[in-house]
């Protein structure tokens, strides 16, 4: 879990977000939502990306409590459908993390961390399934993200949104720093970017525009 020292953390009040059967909507789950925020923010096409918690059974979770809660870490990413679809933004999402570890997703471990794709709709469903069938080809091996029911989204607290790039200084680990230098220093050490490349090869972050420049 990610170790990071925070003095004060003030928590802000988490409004829930009900998501409809909506095709420019998507729901994912690639280990810390910090990482899978700035990668797929970065896709074109891409409208905005919000980090929060889905697919436990209980209500309101915070970062205290989402995992205890059978929560994972998530995204809701809004996208248009008319410069990305859906199915191309799973194919992407999946060149992100390492479909290949069913216990997290690199060095942080539990289920809260695990991948997962959240269809809000059949059509969704469909096409996250084809995509990862067409993935294990590529791969030459089975990924292990599974597809799941729709889930309630809960945004994250105020404090994790746009962290990998926030100007805000916080005391951390890696001294008292900006956000984003400690989400820097944090995915470095977490063997992220080393562990994607050494599964995926060539076809890692593929259509991640300028990922690691």
């Amino acid at each position: 879990m990610r170790t990071i020292v925070v003095a004060a953390l003030a928590q802000a009040a988490v409004v829930l977000s009900v998501p409809g059967a909506n095709a420019e909507t998507a729901i994912l789950a690639g280990g810390c939502f910090w990482c899978v925020e700035s990668d797929l923010e970065a896709v074109p096409g891409v409208r905005n990306v919000v980090s929060g918690y889905a697919g436990g059974t209980t209500q309101n979770p915070t970062y205290k409590t989402y995992e205890r809660g059978g929560h994972r870490e998530v995204v809701q990413v809004d996208f248009d459908e008319t410069k990305l679809s859906y199915r191309k933004l799973v194919d992407i999402f999946l060149r992100t993390i390492d479909v290949t570890d069913a216990g997290g997703q690199f060095c942080d471990r539990g289920h809260g961390y695990s991948s997962a794709i959240h269809p809000l709709d059949e059509k969704q469903k469909q096409a996250a399934k084809a995509a990862i069938a067409d993935a294990e080809k590529t791969l030459g091996r089975k990924i292990v993200t599974p597809v799941e029911e729709a889930a309630l989204f809960w945004p994250a607290e105020d404090f994790h949104q746009g962290y990998y790039q926030s100007g805000k200084r916080t005391l951390t680990r890696f001294g008292y720093v900006t956000r984003a230098t400690a989400y820097k220093g944090y995915r470095g050490a977490c063997g992220r970017d080393v562990t994607v490349k050494r599964v995926w090869g060539k076809e890692a972050y593929k259509g991640v525009p300028n990922h690691g420049s």
